[in-house]
């Protein structure tokens, strides 16, 4: 596929056909995926491939916690999981949220899960100090996850980054093995889609680019 046609149609894929995700061809999608640049190209990144059911299951399971926050504070109209204000819904009616299955399946369905982690003592955490969460240090992890999920359409497969796992970190370092020093950047399903996506819908430049300022006149 030509590059922007790639860029423009590569979806969040949730649902997959169960059919098998080669070695060969994931190695084809990594070993492309790669060139990915990271903070003075120190490379950080360290990717899990799980296709082992009973650790996918147990992926599954760890995410369902984040999820009901997720699910109870969209249900009370709130952004979930901002990191600008507590949810308002009660602990008592997140813990009754239910789990659609949608957060969940594409983890047991997939052709193969992906734990994508990075290094934290080769990444410039400049933000560190911030009075805010920190973010800077995805720049040398996150351009490879989305290497993986463009190659991964070129090659007709798809996938989502996911991190409601993530809310769990040290329980899903327990079950990989995964040393103190690293954090889990995102969890990769990736498989063939049910149905093929040939157009995204997106924000206009103009809406969301401007000039000099940020409340500046539209680019």
């Amino acid at each position: 596929m030509e590059l922007y046609d790639v860029m423009r149609t590569t979806p969040a894929v949730r649902e997959f056909t169960g059919e098998p995700l080669p070695d060969e061809v994931l190695r084809t999608i990594l070993d492309h995926a790669r060139f990915a640049p990271s903070g003075g190209n120190r490379q950080g990144a360290r990717v899990i491939v799980v296709r082992d059911r009973a650790s996918r299951e147990a992926l599954a399971e760890l995410s369902r916690p984040a999820v009901r926050r997720y699910m109870a504070q969209a249900l009370a109209g709130e952004a979930p999981w901002n990191s600008l204000a507590p949810p308002g819904p009660s602990p008592e009616e997140i813990a009754a949220a239910d789990v659609p299955a949608a957060f969940t399946e594409p983890l047991l369905t997939a052709g193969a899960v992906l734990v994508v982690c990075v290094d934290l003592a080769v990444v410039a955490s400049l933000d560190q100090h911030l009075d805010r969460v920190g973010v800077i240090s995805g720049a040398s992890v996150y351009p490879l996850v989305w290497n993986i999920l463009l190659a991964a359409r070129h090659e007709g497969y798809g996938g989502t980054i996911t991190t409601m796992a993530v809310a769990a970190e040290p329980q899903v370092k327990e079950l990989f093995g995964i040393p103190d020093q690293f954090a889990v950047a995102a969890v990769v399903p990736i498989g063939r889609p049910v149905r093929e996506v040939t157009k995204l819908k997106r924000r206009l430049v103009e809406e969301f680019v401007v000039r000099e300022t940020f409340d500046g006149s539209p680019f």
